[in-house]
């Protein structure tokens, strides 16, 4: 991932949909670009907000403390303001 400053705010750039549990409470944006050109940008501590019940069960998420996704964001997040 690369920083990119944006309005004074530094953008992870980012191939791949991701949230860690290291960048839990730093208001960090995303900006994730699938493998067919579609950007998405997210607020990570929203992203986490929505998602922490599934991530928190799920076995990935306990032994890396991070979850990833290569072709598109979650469905639980599609319909949602995610900046």
């Amino acid at each position: 991932m690369s920083k990119v400053k944006e309005n004074d705010t530094k953008v992870l750039k980012s191939k791949r949909f991701v949230v860690r549990l290291s960048l839990v409470g730093k208001n960090q944006l995303i900006e994730f670009t699938n493998k067919k050109g579609k950007t998405y940008t997210y607020n990570h501590d929203k992203v986490y907000s929505i998602m922490k019940e599934n991530l928190e069960s799920l076995d990935c998420f306990k032994k890396y403390k991070s979850y990833t996704a290569t072709n598109n964001i979650p469905k639980v997040l599609r319909d949602k303001k995610l900046v």
